[in-house]
């Protein structure tokens, strides 16, 4: 595996990319060599939760679902935060109970996140997609035993630099989520970063990939 794509919304099959689609359980599309499945805050709808999670339940049992999520908390949208939160813990769950990985999507809910997680006392490897915050929150959640990936804001961001250049190697991953930019394209911005390689960037992914995801490239 030459560069590892941890959340896309754009499925391209270039050799020697791994992408890890995702997929939300009413809208499902199997076909994806590897994906991740759950329900994103942004579309909880409440009749509809109960399905979901089954559907979600029989993928984790594939061995082409790697992950949950995106799953997660945002403050910053109409659905309730206590339907969220019921909603998220329920997915949780069932990582634990499949020993899978969870990808999160997180709005102004860091301290919420790392309460659920000490709660339930979650012990699978929990991935915040996206990250775009300062240094101190980045510090504070791959001490609580989060993983960050990085993606779109790393491109367009240039305050994430510092941030990025503090986070330990064996802690980040890297995405497209839902821009045109290729994973090739973050590799590289990463490297310039971390005033390294892409090909130790390669290294450093894999090696977090397989830690995270128990499959050896």
């Amino acid at each position: 595996m030459e560069f590892f794509n941890l959340h896309t919304h754009h499925f391209t099959n270039q050799p020697g990319i791994l992408e890890l689609v995702n997929q939300y359980p009413h809208e499902l599309d199997a076909k994806f060599p590897f994906y991740s499945i759950g329900i994103h805050p942004w579309y909880i709808t409440e009749e509809r939760v109960d399905a979901d999670l089954k559907i979600i339940e029989t993928q984790l049992q594939q061995s082409n679902c790697l992950a949950v999520g995106e799953c997660g908390l945002d403050k910053r949208i109409e659905i309730p935060l206590e339907l969220q939160q019921v909603v998220f813990e329920k997915q949780l769950l069932l990582a634990q109970k499949f020993n899978k990985p969870v990808v999160i999507h997180c709005v102004a809910a860091f301290d919420e996140l790392i309460v659920i997680k000490r709660k339930l006392n979650i012990s699978v490897p929990i991935l915040i997609h996206g990250f775009s915050k300062n240094a101190i929150v980045a510090k504070q959640l791959f001490e609580q035993g989060f993983y960050l990936s990085f993606g779109k804001y790393l491109l367009r961001n240039p305050a994430l630099e510092s941030v990025f250049k503090s986070i330990p190697q064996e802690r980040f991953f890297l995405e497209t989520d839902t821009v045109e930019d290729g994973i090739k394209a973050v590799y590289e911005r990463a490297a310039q970063y971390k005033e390294t390689t892409v090909e130790e960037i390669q290294k450093i992914i894999n090696n977090n990939f397989s830690t995270v995801f128990g499959i050896q490239f």
